[in-house]
């Protein structure tokens, strides 16, 4: 059951990825350009550092070097989708078929982040994508642009997951 809401859990994140640049794919460059107080800096900033972190954490749990990396030019909404889809589907399938007790080594890394486990690389990838999509409905919404329900209600009735009767 544990393994399972892992999986859940990185399949819901991928979901709201997907979602919310979907909603983005009509912004103008300005729009993208835009950003709010308290938030990691422009949409495309935002998108490209979330995706580029998660590039990262499928490194230091399988050593593949990232194809991807917010050091890269922007590639546009439609390339971020193609991106999200692949590094969500990636770590989905990870966490499914890595220990969360496996111990994970890092050397390029400064301590404490040279030595983890494979669980807290994991918990962390939930956690970073939480927090910059909510950057990007912030920035959304200062700006009085919609977007749609990401939480996971919305994921459970998008999916079958949840029916509301």
């Amino acid at each position: 059951m544990e393994g399972r809401l892992l999986v859940d859990a990185f399949r819901y994140s991928r979901w709201a990825n997907l979602q919310l640049l979907e909603d983005c794919t009509d912004l103008s460059p300005e729009q993208l350009g835009l950003s709010a107080a308290g938030t990691y800096g422009t949409i495309a900033d935002t998108f490209m550092h979330l995706l580029g972190a998660e590039q990262r954490y499928i490194r230091r749990l399988t050593g593949v070097e990232p194809r991807f990396s917010e050091e890269n030019e922007f590639p546009g909404i439609r390339g971020l989708l193609d991106e999200a889809e692949t590094s969500g589907a990636r770590l989905i399938e990870l966490a499914g078929s890595v220990g969360a007790e496996e111990q994970i080594m890092a050397e390029h890394l400064k301590k404490p982040y040279s030595r983890l486990e494979a669980g807290v690389v994991l918990l962390q990838a939930l956690h970073h994508g939480n927090d910059h999509r909510t950057h990007v409905c912030t920035i959304l919404g200062a700006h009085g642009i919609g977007y749609r329900d990401m939480d996971v209600w919305a994921y459970g009735r998008a999916t079958g997951a949840a029916r509301v009767s």
